[in-house]
């Protein structure tokens, strides 16, 4: 959302000298129940400051869709002590960088700085949490900025639409069936008192995790979070209570539309377990198998060889409460949708049906092993990870011991999972349609 500014070229060009060596860090709560993770490397002169806050969009009033994605923009409007408009100022005027991200679980604030920067960076965080401004012109100013995000990514972009209709057949109950970006109407709607209470739920400590990593000393990092974090009142428990989904057991078949295309596409979607279910890195390892990149089986059959696609891929959405599994293929030429179905649904019954080869095995093994070094080859990388593993898995300890999931996974078990959710019943079949072929 926000522009990314400086040192990005940085965090990559130092990294990490012991890329595949175990991450370190500490771990404590603060007295409001803020919880603290500490990684501490001096390898290079760079810091990662940020706090993930445990809202996504599934937390919001299902009248007021939007506002977890709304308040990744709007608490970076200003507070008390930071006037309108001068965040990004301040990070860049330090050498810095700062984005956000939302997504349906979590929202996560991150700045990287030179290392001399720590306690600007915990100062920034702790003035988002305690002292955000939430009035009317800010509200105002950053609706128009959520509404030409959505023209630009969502109602003007070719295929732009196709994740709000997988997501709506999909689901039925749980509220992963609205979009992160949600409905413009509902935040035209809302109040600003609305805005505030939404605030004061989820934005508090004991709904945060703080991480610091990279370059610092501990003792005075303890005393700065201490400093600007320790005050800060600690906010009501939080309540969860999600609708459960029933199993699908007929197949679902659907249509959409979009003004934006030219070519149809087939997407064929999977709801699948949610994070902490160890069948979900099952699945990850079968999505990469499948359709991820040149190597995979439905690329190289269906663009390669057969030349019944045009681009094929898979997009593995794991989630806290559940994940799903969607395949896309856009045809070549006058080859059918269905005829692409087809294709999908027998590489998939192979998995079903058979054992991999122990050679396509140690592949899988070979490229999560690189993306696992890859992931906590920067600062942010690191942070990210720890604050993810943290708050939705609820075992830090995973950023060191995730790999060794993916490395027992045997070939047994990705053929025993791909029959446990990828049957042809249990599947959501899209036709995604140029909108001038619509004729309902």
């Amino acid at each position: 959302m926000k522009m990314k500014l400086l040192l990005v070229s940085a965090v990559s060009f130092f990294g990490f000298a012991g890329l595949a060596q175990e991450v370190a860090f500490e771990e404590y709560n603060l007295d409001n129940d803020l919880h603290v993770i500490l990684h501490q490397d001096n390898t290079a002169p760079i810091i990662s400051i940020s706090v993930l806050y445990h809202v996504g969009s599934k937390d919001e009033d299902p009248k007021r869709t939007g506002f977890a994605h709304f308040f990744e923009h709007l608490l970076f409007e200003g507070t008390e002590n930071i006037e309108k408009g001068q965040w990004d100022k301040i990070v860049s005027s330090n050498g810095g960088s700062g984005n956000a991200t939302t997504n349906e679980d979590r929202t996560y604030y991150y700045e990287v700085f030179p290392s001399n920067n720590l306690e600007l960076g915990l100062w920034l965080e702790s003035e988002r949490m305690l002292h955000p401004v939430i009035n009317q012109k800010g509200v105002d100013t950053q609706n128009e900025v959520v509404k030409e995000e959505k023209r630009l990514r969502v109602d003007n972009s070719p295929y732009g639409k196709f994740i709000e209709n997988i997501k709506r057949n999909l689901f039925n109950s749980h509220p992963y069936k609205e979009t992160v970006i949600g409905k413009m109407a509902d935040l035209d709607a809302a109040t600003l008192d609305e805005f505030i209470a939404f605030q004061k739920k989820f934005y508090s400590p004991n709904n945060a995790v703080l991480v610091i990593a990279g370059d610092f000393e501990k003792e005075n990092a303890k005393k700065l979070i201490s400093d600007y974090f320790k005050d800060i009142p600690k906010g009501a428990e939080i309540a969860r209570n999600f609708p459960k989904e029933t199993p699908i057991t007929s197949e679902i078949n659907a249509k959409a539309y979009d003004s934006n295309i030219q070519i149809p596409a087939t997407m064929i979607a999977y709801r699948t377990p949610g994070l902490k279910n160890r069948d979900s890195q099952v699945l990850e390892m079968i999505s990469t198998y499948l359709s991820d990149g040149p190597s995979s089986k439905l690329y190289k059959k269906m663009v390669d060889e057969e030349k019944q696609a045009l681009q094929i891929g898979a997009i593995p959405v794991t989630l806290e409460d559940y994940g799903m599994y969607i395949v896309f293929a856009l045809p070549v030429g006058e080859t059918s949708l269905s005829t692409l179905n087809t294709s999908i649904e027998t590489e998939v019954e192979k998995l079903r049906d058979g054992l991999i080869s122990e050679n396509d095995y140690q592949k899988l093994q070979n490229k999560f092993e690189n993306e696992f070094v890859n992931s906590n080859s920067s600062v942010e990388g690191i942070a990210s990870s720890l604050a993810e593993y943290y708050m939705l898995y609820g075992d830090t300890s995973l950023i060191n011991k995730e790999i060794e999931v993916y490395r027992s996974i045997t070939r047994e078990e990705i053929k025993e999972v791909a029959n446990k959710y990828l049957k042809p019943n249990q599947r959501l079949v899209l036709e995604y349609l140029p909108e001038q072929n619509s004729a309902n």
